[in-house]
């Protein structure tokens, strides 16, 4: 499963011409050996179903003279798989190896000599010293999903060994060198085809990459590659698209992905680099779907607190509220004016947003009666995670900074609803943020793929994920 994983990643080659990618994945040598020995598995299940085609023939023997005989009803009953080598070949792609590999299969074995007398019993063969090598190509389908398979493949049996059981057996063994070169020979033909159908039995399982995945209601992220793989003698990098669209909508973000690196480190299966450009793509695509706004009313304040959304509490800072809008309950819009941006510095991830907040006296018959609106420039903190299969995140409140931008209740200090508008984003606005930033959103996967002994650190520019895999079923 997990070379379907990484194979599935070579083949997103688009058409398009070459642009930064957003999201970057590094398969390591590691990471291929786990996928050599979840590949053996299903190649060893597959040679196991070879069927070897009954043989027959005549051969002079003496001093009997010519003996008609016949070979069927084999099947292999054991292969073993002990050493084999994936291989990167640089610049190209990836080449199997198999070495010392047998077979063991039993049959039925019919003689007819001297015209008139006929025999049969049963043969045990042991064929030792197998090889098996094969070249995998990964391309593109016309949906742009992958498709792989055999380019190339030579298969050699070193040697063999029969033993005939029952009846004439003797006879047997006078010409069984003739016997063994047919065994070897047909075995030969079968295992390449065998090792191909294995391959091509990947591509169900490629079509489960979630190129694009979806997030929630707003949106989804694309995980198409923008160039071809760099494969070396020690790793496969992939650059993918890695970029936040409107469900529906891919309107491209006014703003490009910075060229970023990954760093040298091989201890892990598989490191996923996600930049600034990916995270900040989620931000214009959230604010531009209007997801960044949210009216709060009393009843969100904790019950314990002295500071209620009412004229009573703000009449106490602005006079003019008390006066004009006795007795009335209050409601505040927080929204976002243009998209927050994200910035990644080693060990720090910082988002500064740039909002307002407007004040409504909530009248008897529920109509809204705008007091003012301010001006509103936060930076908060976040807190990285994998969970899951999801990168998720939660956010702390740095600082704010508060402007007046439109009163209709007259001249007030602005400062003065410093703490009350502080409360109002530590216990409603950023909880609830945190609520959907802990849902997370989809990391590049395909089928039952599980990331395991997983860790994140943030660098310049973007955060690093470094982590082994699993596949489960």
């Amino acid at each position: 499963m997990f070379l379907c994983f990484w194979l599935a990643l070579v083949a997103f080659i688009p058409a398009t011409l070459s642009i930064n990618p957003g999201v970057k994945v590094k398969l390591t040598e590691k990471g291929l050996e786990y996928g050599r020995q979840l590949g053996m598995l299903s190649i060893q299940k597959k040679l196991k179903t070879i069927k070897v085609p009954d043989i027959s023939g005549t051969q002079s023997v003496s001093p009997i003279g010519k003996v008609q005989y016949s070979l069927s009803n084999m099947q292999i009953v054991n292969v073993g798989l002990p050493k084999s080598a994936m291989d990167l070949v640089p610049g190209t792609g990836v080449k199997l190896s198999i070495s010392n590999a047998f077979f063991s299969l039993h049959g039925n074995w019919r003689v007819k000599y001297l015209r008139v007398i006929k025999d049969h019993g049963s043969f045990d063969l042991d064929v030792n010293g197998v090889t098996i090598t094969t070249s995998i190509a990964v391309k593109s389908d016309e949906t742009g999903r992958p498709t792989v398979s055999s380019v190339s493949c030579q298969a050699a049996v070193g040697s063999a060994s029969i033993k005939f059981h029952g009846g004439a057996s003797w006879l047997y063994n006078l010409f069984k060198s003739f016997v063994d070169k047919g065994l070897r020979n047909a075995l030969e033909k079968q295992m390449c085809p065998q090792v191909a159908d294995a391959v091509s039995e990947l591509n169900p399982q490629l079509k489960t990459l979630n190129v694009v995945a979806q997030v929630d209601k707003y949106a989804e992220i694309e995980y198409s590659m923008v160039s071809s793989p760099a494969v070396s003698n020690s790793s496969i990098d992939f650059s993918l698209k890695g970029v936040f669209y409107n469900i529906g909508k891919h309107q491209e973000p006014p703003f490009s992905p910075a060229a970023f690196t990954l760093p040298p480190q091989i201890n892990d299966m598989l490191y996923i680099g996600v930049s600034a450009f990916t995270t900040n793509s989620a931000a214009f695509v959230y604010n531009k779907a209007g997801a960044l706004s949210l009216y709060i009313t009393d009843d969100m304040i904790p019950q314990s607190s002295p500071i209620r959304l009412n004229t009573r509490t703000f009449g106490a800072f602005i006079p003019q509220i008390a006066k004009r809008f006795p007795g009335l309950m209050m409601k505040l819009l927080v929204k976002t004016m243009k998209s927050p941006v994200v910035t990644f510095e080693p060990d720090n991830v910082t988002v500064q947003a740039t909002g307002t907040v407007t004040a409504y006296a909530i009248q008897p018959n529920a109509t809204l009666s705008p007091l003012f609106v301010l001006n509103l420039e936060t930076s908060v903190s976040a807190r990285v995670f994998v969970s899951g299969m999801r990168l998720a995140g939660a956010v702390t409140l740095n600082k704010m900074d508060l402007t007046l931008g439109i009163s209709y209740v007259g001249e007030f200090q602005v400062r003065s609803l410093d703490s009350i508008l502080q409360m109002v984003l530590k216990v409603v606005v950023l909880p609830k943020l945190n609520v959907q930033l802990a849902k997370g959103y989809p990391l590049p996967t395909f089928g039952k793929m599980k990331l395991v002994n997983t860790q994140l650190k943030v660098l310049k520019d973007y955060m690093l994920i470094g982590t082994d895999v699993q596949f489960m079923g």
